[in-house]
């Protein structure tokens, strides 16, 4: 057992330091009369070693100030981490003639979006927002959206990130859209938003009330449902209401209820609401008959 354990000892030990040195290391050798290799392209995250191969002392500063490394006497090396993408040259600051240059690989281009709320009603807004993977400011996001039955995106906005490459575009969809994100070469994953109809079931004089459906299209003939909360705390239909060509439909709520107190709403199925809508209801009125 103790062999077994310290076998598996030695393996996880031999995982770590292999996820540990997982970043390369390439060197470039410091001669009297040049950097060798002069030009140097690594992955984002890699180290570079800078070995001392002449007899005479050397310093490797970069010309953006980003990296300087102490003064190298013979046969000495230093060692730095680059993690910022983009190409760097770099001197001898002992011997200006001798230049060199590192290019950077930084990792692939992406851009983020989301959504705040992803089911909204009818004429209420929503904030599409993300970043770009960069962090850099003043880039420009282009915004699509495909409502339902379009046929192609089509653009609603181009944003500018701010701090952190951040970005956020506030919007009222009027059916179910899908939105897409596009930042140079590449685009976000798609996200959706959902929409209700409003509806308000409005109390009116001589027991009469109105239902009042707001949708982007017209539901005349379409059919809501009367409700009334049953004492098993479930809600069922009782009438069906046809809406007029106004998307509204005024009735007499206790042609269909009990005697007593009720609780009622009206219902908009998704078969009636249509394609690219949700079912949606209105508030809960209290009747007395």
């Amino acid at each position: 057992m103790r062999r077994i354990a310290a076998a598996a000892f030695v393996i996880a030990g031999a995982l770590v330091a292999a996820a540990a040195g997982s970043a390369a290391t390439s060197t470039v050798q410091i001669t009297a009369t040049s950097f060798k290799p002069s030009s140097l392209t690594i992955n984002h995250g890699d180290r570079v070693t800078w070995h001392n191969a002449d007899k005479v002392d050397h310093q490797v500063v970069a010309d953006n100030g980003s990296f300087a490394s102490p003064i190298l006497h013979a046969n000495e090396s230093w060692t730095t981490t680059l993690n910022t993408a983009g190409t760097f040259r770099y001197h001898d600051a002992l011997h200006p003639r001798l230049t060199g240059r590192v290019t950077v690989k930084g990792p692939p281009p992406g851009v983020t979006l989301g959504l705040s709320v992803p089911i909204v009603v009818y004429g209420s807004a929503t904030t599409l927002s993300g970043a770009v993977s960069t962090a850099a400011a003043n880039e420009s996001v282009e915004i699509d959206q495909q409502p339902w039955g379009q046929a192609s995106p089509q653009q609603v906005a181009i944003l500018k990130t701010g701090t952190g490459g951040a970005y956020s575009y506030t919007i009222t969809p009027s059916i179910y859209t899908t939105y897409v994100a596009r930042w140079k070469s590449v685009a976000s994953a798609n996200v959706v938003a959902q929409v209700a109809p409003k509806i308000k079931l409005v109390p009116g004089g001589a027991g009469y009330m109105k239902a009042v459906v707001s949708s982007p299209v017209s539901l005349w003939h379409h059919h809501l449902f009367l409700q009334r909360l049953s004492t098993y705390g479930q809600w069922v239909n009782i009438a069906a209401l046809e809406l007029g060509q106004q998307n509204g439909r005024l009735f007499r709520p206790v042609a269909y209820l009990p005697k007593g107190s009720s609780h009622i709403r009206v219902f908009l199925t998704v078969n009636q609401a249509g394609l690219g809508l949700l079912s949606a209801h209105s508030g809960t009125q209290t009747v007395h008959n």
